[in-house]
């Protein structure tokens, strides 16, 4: 190599610290899946980290969009797969059609909680994350077999960002891709108790550093959400990983993958001898049950998304609705002819 290839190499380096597989003139391709709380702001946080000036759609489904950033001119463009999966908990079997063996290796999650309904966010959270955790596994136990080697990477790459030297190594399990916990509506939380506000800034604290994941409150003000934009962009292009670290419960955190400890977020808020009265068989247990005391859960069944999607007036198509009208209308009917003909039927006794 001539000593300008070499420059060349280490400037491609420099610039892309996270991404040793990518080769000058190659693009950097990467899908990230957004999930959480219903209307929680997952469309508005999309939007503007792809610097699109729209008013934000309630999703429905599962809705595909994407961005396109070039590292330097006159190099191809750099492309992001953004993935939204709209109703809360009631559509979570959706994440099979983007999370695929063919996708896994590039691919990242950010989880939008919305900080204005504490009493949704555990349920939301467990149940989001463990069937993303589940699908995912199962793909890798597929990989394990069909290319040990990707499967290794991956597995290898839920480290990265905690060192061996860290002294909660032992006491994490990190979420086998990566991982973004985005606390939304943070204008809303911040008017709350100061004590709520620190039960709840403390628990997503722990719950993102037992996972390896990055942690960021933000709202609809423009420095909040720069700062998540931050994060997703170092997942989506690969731009300069944030080393900034934000911990006071009274401002919005912000808390990189990797930068917090077990020794300064402390033990679960709450007595010694409440504490003593828990019985729990992991430390996540035991933080979801101090957590659950003050913030009741809702119950799952009040999470689900009970509106029709066929009902939804921005999905509105004259023909096929007129359709769909003529054929309940005629289902109706069915039902009502096969009913009267099973009340007239002669059974015989014998």
């Amino acid at each position: 190599d001539t000593l300008w290839d070499l420059a060349v190499a280490e400037v491609e380096k420099r610039e892309n610290p996270d991404n040793d597989d990518v080769k000058p003139g190659e693009v950097w391709e990467k899908s990230i899946l957004f999930m959480g709380n219903k209307n929680g702001g997952k469309t508005t946080i999309i939007l503007r980290c792809l610097e699109r000036e729209e008013s934000p759609k309630p999703t429905l489904a599962l809705e595909y969009t994407f961005g396109r950033r070039a590292r330097r001119h006159n190099t191809p463009k750099d492309v992001a797969h953004f993935w939204e999966l709209g109703g809360g908990t009631s559509l979570m079997e959706l994440i099979r059609i983007p999370i695929t063996s063919h996708s896994i290796r590039s691919f990242a999650v950010i989880l939008v909680l919305d900080l204005s309904k504490p009493n949704e966010l555990w349920t939301t959270m467990e149940s989001l994350l463990q069937v993303t955790r589940n699908h995912v596994n199962k793909i890798l136990t597929k990989l394990e077999k069909t290319n040990p080697q990707v499967a290794a990477e991956i597995k290898q790459r839920m480290w990265n960002d905690l060192q061996r030297d860290h002294p909660d190594y032992a006491l994490v399990d990190p979420f086998p891709i990566p991982l973004v916990i985005i606390g939304s509506k943070y204008d809303i939380f911040h008017e709350f108790d100061s004590e709520m506000r620190k039960i709840i800034s403390k628990t997503l604290r722990f719950v993102s550093h037992y996972y390896g994941a990055s942690l960021v409150f933000t709202s609809k003000s423009e420095p909040l959400l720069l700062k998540a934009r931050a994060l997703i962009n170092h997942l989506a292009f690969g731009y300069d990983k944030s080393k900034s670290v934000s911990v006071d419960p009274s401002k919005p955190l912000f808390i990189p993958a990797g930068l917090d400890s077990m020794s300064q977020i402390g033990p679960p808020p709450a007595s010694e001898s409440d504490l003593g009265r828990v019985r729990a068989s992991t430390p996540l247990e035991l933080w979801k049950k101090v957590f659950e005391k003050t913030f009741p859960p809702k119950s799952f069944s009040d999470l689900q998304d009970a509106k029709d999607p066929a009902q939804d007036s921005q999905y509105a198509e004259y023909e096929v609705d007129v359709m769909r009208a003529q054929k309940n209308q005629e289902l109706e009917q069915y039902k009502r002819n096969a009913s009267k003909s099973w009340k007239e039927m002669d059974f015989d006794s014998d």
